[in-house]
């Protein structure tokens, strides 16, 4: 739920532009989409050539929130799921990944900065099955 009191739009802007900078930096000197997915798979029957870089790109994603965290402190995390309806719900984000030819950051940031209608449809998929899920948990089976 979000604190509309503590609402920061400025930072969230911010926020924002980093990642549009950052996916646009990727692609112009690497030639290649930063979706997470495709990254990350690619290390499952690696190719030698792309290894350092693929590391490297997660690698930072671990370690920038542990730098921030030098700086200010992180907010606190609450999980209010149990442990199998973790391994359940990534076992089916993992699954649509497989099936939808890529993740959120892959279609939803960088696909429809590049007006690919595929990953428009896909974007839009990911959204609409949140909400549903997120209405049918809250509203008719009160999770």
């Amino acid at each position: 739920m979000i604190d509309w009191l503590a609402f920061t739009p400025w930072t969230s802007l911010a926020g924002g532009v980093l990642i549009g900078i950052a996916v646009s930096v990727f692609i112009l000197f690497n030639g290649r989409i930063s979706g997470i997915s495709g990254i990350l798979g690619g290390l499952l029957s690696p190719v030698k050539s792309e290894l350092g870089w693929r590391l490297a790109f997660l690698g930072g994603l671990i370690a920038s929130p542990l730098l921030y965290a030098l700086v200010t402190d992180l907010p606190e995390v609450e999980i209010k799921a149990g442990f199998w309806q973790l391994i359940l719900a990534g076992l089916l984000v993992g699954i649509g990944t497989r099936y939808g030819s890529g993740c959120t950051s892959g279609h939803g940031i960088c696909g429809i900065a590049r007006l690919s209608p595929r990953s428009i449809a896909a974007t839009v998929s990911f959204m609409l099955a949140g909400m549903l899920v997120v209405f049918f948990m809250r509203h008719v089976f009160g999770a």
